[in-house]
């Protein structure tokens, strides 16, 4: 994997369905869906970090080496200068994942990502957006979820929205069509009026030419 950031451009924009001009998205790696562990380190790492939480022992082992791996990238890039200032700025958001909290199938890997590559650092990481109900997991959804229908479900939770952000990083693994990043943005944008936005990503869905559109399609 590179460790230094890309900037999805507008041409890429067809590739991330729902981004929009001004939306500004980084990411490290690039994952190309259906090819499994051995095709690229990216890919490796991706699908180890979206091991469910209801996996082996075995499984799990591998997945904490992926956030652990992954934590080290971030900050390999985001605490060296110029970014550190700017890093110490933030408010560091992960996406919420597909359960809430006290589900079986809740997993906090971005939450966990952020807390190790944060690790030293006095960085603003906050849960600040999160959902009502657990939903289905977008690649097992026969009818893929829109940004307007996750911000039914999202809420900024107000015992985290003092002081307020100055900036938010939105960070996920994985960036697809972009709907998960345009509903979390739409929602923290919603409570704090004029908030500057950026999402941050491990990685970029790079579809192939026979590909159709889909969100977490892996």
């Amino acid at each position: 994997m590179s460790l230094k950031f890309s900037l999805v451009d507008p041409l890429s924009f067809p590739d991330h369905a729902h981004l929009r001009p001004g939306d500004t998205c980084y990411y490290l790696g690039e994952y190309t869906a259906r090819r499994g562990y051995s095709f690229s380190s990216t890919n490796q790492l991706i699908l180890n970090l979206k091991k469910k939480p209801t996996a082996t022992a075995g499984e799990l082992y591998y997945k904490q080496q992926a956030i652990f791996k992954a934590a080290g990238t971030l900050r390999v890039t985001l605490a060296a200068q110029p970014n550190l200032e700017r890093l110490l700025r933030a408010t560091l958001i992960p996406i919420p994942p597909s359960a809430i909290c006290g589900d079986p199938r809740y997993d906090d890997r971005m939450t966990r990502v952020l807390c190790e590559m944060g690790a030293g650092l006095d960085l603003d990481i906050r849960e600040l957006v999160k959902q009502r109900w657990s939903m289905t997991p977008v690649h097992e959804c026969e009818d893929r979820p829109r940004p307007e229908d996750l911000i039914d479900n999202y809420y900024v939770d107000e015992d985290l929205a003092d002081p307020p952000p100055a900036v938010a990083w939105i960070f996920d693994d994985l960036l697809t069509a972009g709907s998960h990043f345009k509903a979390v943005q739409s929602v923290l944008c919603a409570r704090f009026p004029g908030l500057p936005t950026i999402g941050i990503f491990i990685a970029r869905r790079v579809p192939e030419s026979d590909d159709f559109q889909t969100d977490e399609d892996f």
